[in-house]
């Protein structure tokens, strides 16, 4: 039997195995989105920020993906399979069997279900420190709901949790238990590995209860005591898409309520969304219809939105962003986007830069106080400093084949409805006319212009397009009586001396 445990955590078990068939979904119920990052996502963080001497997450449906993901979030983290035998204990007993290499495991270990989000590093780590201070052989995490209906019941004598009974073995008389067990543990490894090995698969599901560890440590004499947690969404789980819901908007409310209170304003909380991967500045305006994912960062003073969505973006001091979509775009200082802007990865825009109206852009590098401001498409480009794009440009950047830069310089004119037909440069200070197709380059100060001057072709109209309202306009603005005024207007003028 078990003595004192050490205060710190020796491990703690992330279980993921489970398939979450009410998911249904082709995706692993543990790789759902939610705030930022999947429900094993929201865990691991927790899990990892206790300090645990070693972290195991044991893993059976969609095996591959789940792993990966594992291994994609902390490479420290170890892999257990669980193999066909059914059931917690089972997940359990087989991650201390990993963890039991290469010696036997000593002290705490912590056990969490993978699809808790909202259960966080503080409630972990209180949970340890009552079980060491107590000097527990096990202690568990507990919450009192009003309706405790699909959750495992608390069995109590005298302060002393005496067992766990799983709803589907309850009685009547139990089933009216209001305090539930939220699969979230503290045992001495000793403990647990001794209890592991009596429990059978007597009971509904055919499984290996882990619950049943409690009832046979309370009957050897051990320690075993519950913490109640106050806040029952902390220890909600995810079964469906609609728990999954509502747990997503409880963790944006928590979210958006800690940067309110960190000097950011959140104009319209109702229609806000921001993952709990993003970092805000203070003296941050976030209006109506915005949303914040990824890692994207907002540096004091800026405004986003209404209606923008910026993921692993990086905004910077008094930037304004109006209504624009936004992935993987770096937006300088003073710097204004939109509205009506597409910002894709690879964007970057100086100081005191413009993005403006219905302007897409990708791959392209815009300088300090340079300006794209309507109607234009710029790809694979670098635009220096100062320059001016003029309205309904074009950097022609595919070839079919190639996908080619264009470099205008700095402080370069350019005219409107321009074609840049990568690979070409504009040199510094040059200037370009309207309706210019840039196939070469052109020299600093110098003026491209487009190659031939405009032809006419007299009575296209009518010839090619008869019986039009453009060809009867055309007809009688050419017939004698048409030169500047109509006979009406003749009349008319007439009449009024």
């Amino acid at each position: 039997m078990p003595t004192q445990p050490p205060a710190s955590l020796a491990a703690a078990v992330v279980l993921a195995a489970g398939a979450g068939t009410r998911m249904r979904s082709a995706t692993p119920k543990m790789l759902h989105p939610l705030g930022g990052r999947t429900l094993l996502g929201h865990a691991l963080t927790a899990a990892s920020a206790t300090g645990p001497g070693r972290l195991a997450v044991v893993v059976r449906h969609q095996r591959d993906l789940v792993a990966a993901h594992v291994t994609e979030i902390d490479r420290a983290a170890e892999l257990v399979d669980q193999d066909e035998i059914p059931g917690t204990g089972r997940a359990v007993q087989c991650a201390l069997e990993a963890l039991d290499a290469p010696e036997p495991l000593e002290g705490p270990v912590l056990v969490m279900a993978g699809d808790v989000p909202l259960l966080d590093a503080g409630i972990l780590s209180e949970l340890a420190a009552a079980h060491a201070a107590e000097g527990n052989a096990i202690t568990l995490l507990t919450a009192t709901l009003e309706d405790a209906t699909g959750y495992g019941r608390v069995l109590r004598s005298g302060g002393q949790v005496t067992g766990i009974v799983e709803e589907r073995d309850a009685s009547a008389e139990q089933r009216a238990i209001t305090e539930i067990n939220t699969s979230t543990y503290v045992f001495d490894a000793a403990v647990l590995r001794w209890a592991l090995r009596q429990v059978g698969r007597e009971n509904a599901q055919g499984e290996v209860y882990l619950t049943d560890v409690i009832a046979l440590a309370h009957a050897e004499g051990l320690s075993v005591r519950a913490l109640q947690v106050e806040d029952p969404w902390a220890v909600e789980g995810v079964n469906d898409r609609v728990q999954l819901a509502a747990l997503g908007a409880e963790l944006n409310r928590r979210t958006l309520e800690g940067w309110m209170r960190a000097g950011v304003t959140v104009v319209d909380p109702a229609s806000t969304w921001i993952d709990v991967t993003v970092e805000l500045a203070e003296d941050v305006t976030l209006a109506p219809g915005t949303q914040l994912h990824g890692t994207t960062t907002v540096g004091a003073g800026a405004s986003i939105g209404p209606d923008s969505t910026l993921t692993d973006c990086e905004v910077g001091e008094r930037a304004e962003i109006i209504r624009t979509h936004g992935t993987g775009a770096v937006i300088g200082a003073d710097a204004v986007v939109g509205p009506f802007a597409y910002l894709r990865p690879g964007t970057a825009l100086g100081v005191g830069g413009k993005i403006g109206t219905f302007v897409e852009t990708k791959n392209a590098t815009i300088g300090d106080g340079a300006k794209v401001p309507h109607l234009s498409y710029v790809g694979d480009a670098e635009i220096g400093e100062g320059t001016n794009i003029g309205a309904a440009s074009v950097f022609v950047n595919y070839d079919g084949v190639t996908k080619r830069r264009t470099r205008v310089g700095r402080h370069a004119r350019t005219g409107s409805d321009n074609m840049f037909v990568a690979p070409v440069t504009v040199g510094d200070g040059a200037y370009t006319g309207a309706g210019t197709v840039i196939r070469q380059d052109v020299p600093p100060g110098a003026l491209a212009v487009p190659e031939s001057g405009q032809r006419n072709i007299p009575g296209w109209v009518q010839r090619k397009r008869p019986g039009t309202p453009a060809a009867e306009a055309a007809s009688h603005a050419l017939s004698p009586q048409s030169d500047s005024t109509t006979t009406d207007d003749v009349d008319r003028g007439a009449h009024e001396r």
